[in-house]
Parts: C-alpha cells; structure tokens; sequence
C-alpha cells in the first residue's frame, strides 16, 4: 500500500467550526482537496460562536470553495434537512463540550445519512485525527463490514504555515484580519449608517468620516441615476436603487478597515418611494430593514442649499420628520448629530470609540 502522504482519496472530509473561516482553515482544505477525488465540508458549532452563525459561515464556505460539497449546521437546519430525507429524529448537534467519541459518532451519522457517504480520509491539523478516523473507521463497517480503514492526514499541526487561531480572531478580528480573506473580514465590517433629508451635509460628513477613520465610503447611487435620468425615475428605480446600494456596500466592505460609512440604505430609497409614488414595491419594504451597526442622523442646522436637484427647505423638514417617525416606529436606535462638520466627526467619533 501507497503511503498516506502519496494517496489519493476518492472521498476526503474536513470538519470545523470555522468561526470565523480564516486562512489556517483554507490552507488545510485546499491541501486536503488536492488529495481528493471529492471533499466534503461539515460545519456545526453548538452554541453558536458570536458573529459566526451558521449562514454566515456557510456563505464564507461557499464563496471561498464553491466547487465543494459543504454541510453547514444549526439545530434548525438539521432537522429541515432530516426531514426532507425521512428522518423523523435526528440526533440533536452536540455540545461543544460534548466527548470526542460523541463528536465523531455525530459526524459518521451526517456522512451517512445526510452526505449519503463513506469517506476515505479525514484531514485535521490535530493530533485527536487519528482517533477521529478510527472511530469512523468502526462507524462505516457497521453498514460495510468489509469498509477500509479511514485514514487520518494531519496538515500543520504546529501552525507554520499559517499561525493563527479562531478564538484569537475572534478576540480581534481587526487587528488580524491579515488571517482572513476579504469576503469574510467584510462580515465583521462595523457599517455606519448616516442619514439625513436634502442638503444636511450628509454626504460630506461620510467622506470626512471615511478620511478621518481611513476607511472606505459608500456613495449613494440614488442620487447619481437622479442626475443620469435628468430625475425621470421610474418606479422601479426605486428596488434597483437599493439593490445597487447594498450591492456596492458589500463591494466596498472587503477593503475598507473597521468601519464602512454608508451615505445612504434602503431605508432612503423607501423614502423617495412613497414620496414619488406614494407606495414602495414589498421588496424595498423589506430590505429598508437591513441592520446597520451605528445610525446617525444629520440634523437641520445647515443652511439649505439649492444645488439644482434638490426641492426646498419645507421638502428637506419633511425627510426630517418622517425619519425620526420611522426610525422609532421601527425601535431603530439612531443619534442626532449636529453643528460643523468637525464637530460631528468628533461626536460620532467619541460614540465609536465607546463601543469599542
């Protein structure tokens, strides 16, 4: 028999938390994909980690490795997924501090029942992988008796390649985003949200904030295709407004550092939906309550300034008030800032800092 290290595996599996997915992770599973024919992912994690729930990390999964059969867990997800195959009483994710032989008789179960699979090869960076292999070795030959042994393939035990952790990451994911790709750092992105009606010095309080914290500022769409259409705009518009918003959010996110200001949201563009159409497609209704860490609300001490596109000061009260309706009818925390554009730096400033 071919050593360890020079077979190749028709089925291979890696499994983890991955909260956060870092780059210790995909170095292991693209080290354990060249060795295989096929590789599957399984992650669970019970409770939860914080900022790691399962979408999230199903979407880290995805987007970094979308050629690989990924299995990703909460309880909720394993019994929809039990039941859509029959399976009246699945057994319940357990416990991160469950015993080692509960873990593993856990993932044989998924194998088998949910991945319809018998795997070859087991790929960890610990030493529990040999043990983990046997006790899916037992596992498998309950239904095969003939099933060979599962091999263990421990990949950078020491962390050479790649030293880092996830409780580290999780304890400071900004000081070491180096370890994590961009599409999961942008999950840990601090979006501040600033808002405020027509001529309240919004958008030049974001680009203030983005130049003072050296971060990245999302400029707002709607009001470059309202100078593009010469403000002919359709109803529809009014979606692919905020599509296009959050769409270039998520762009921006990946390279901005700690804090993404954000000009404008959904929440705007239901505004000027029902101001121009007096209704708001049931779509928009629900992405205007997309989660933004920090709400600000530019208050109404500038002088209004007419720069061709906009309406009035009566117009600019108006956006004013229905904000602050709806920003409480909604239980959306937000502050009012005001004054200069220094001094609402520096009060925005001195919020971030607290909550830090």
């Amino acid at each position: 028999m071919k050593p360890a290290e020079n077979r190749r595996f028709a089925h291979g599996l890696v499994v983890g938390k991955f909260s956060p997915l870092h780059k210790g992770h995909e170095f292991m599973i693209s080290r354990a994909q060249a060795e295989c024919d096929t590789l599957f992912l399984i992650s669970y994690s019970e409770p939860e980690l914080p900022g790691c729930e399962r979408a999230r990390r199903e979407s880290w999964l995805k987007s970094r490795f979308p050629q690989l059969p990924v299995l990703v867990l909460d309880q909720k997800e394993l019994r929809r997924l039990a039941t859509a195959r029959g399976i009246a009483s699945p057994p319940p994710i357990p416990h991160n501090d469950a015993s080692d032989i509960e873990q593993r008789l856990f993932c044989g179960w998924l194998c088998r029942n949910l991945l319809g699979t018998r795997v070859d090869a087991v790929f960890t960076s610990e030493d529990y992988g040999d043990g983990f292999a046997a006790v899916l070795t037992d596992y498998f030959r309950r239904d095969t008796p003939d099933a060979p042994d599962v091999v263990h393939r421990c990949i950078d035990r020491d962390r050479v390649h790649v030293p880092i952790s996830g409780s580290r990451l999780r304890a400071d994911p900004h000081g070491l985003r180096q370890f994590l790709a961009p599409e999961v750092y942008a999950d840990f992105m601090e979006r501040v949200l600033l808002l405020g009606g027509e001529s309240t010095g919004k958008t030049t309080l974001a680009a203030a904030l983005a130049q003072t914290l050296d971060t990245q500022w999302v400029p707002e769409y709607g009001r470059e295709l309202w100078e593009h259409k010469n403000g002919a705009m359709e109803f529809t518009d009014m979606l692919h407004i905020a599509q296009t918003q959050i769409a270039r959010e998520e762009a921006l996110a990946m390279n901005a550092q700690r804090w993404l200001i954000c000009d404008s949201s959904p929440f705007t563009s239901l505004l000027y939906s029902h101001v121009l159409f007096d209704r708001a497609d049931p779509q928009l209704e629900r992405l205007a309550n997309r989660h933004y860490d920090h709400v600000f609300l530019c208050a109404t001490d500038f002088e209004f300034v007419q720069d061709g596109t906009r309406r009035d000061a009566v117009f600019r009260q108006y956006q004013q008030d229905w904000y602050e309706r709806e920003l409480a009818r909604r239980g959306m925390s937000y502050r009012l800032v005001g004054g200069s554009v220094e001094e609402r730096v520096e009060t925005i400033l001195g919020h971030l800092n607290r909550q830090t």
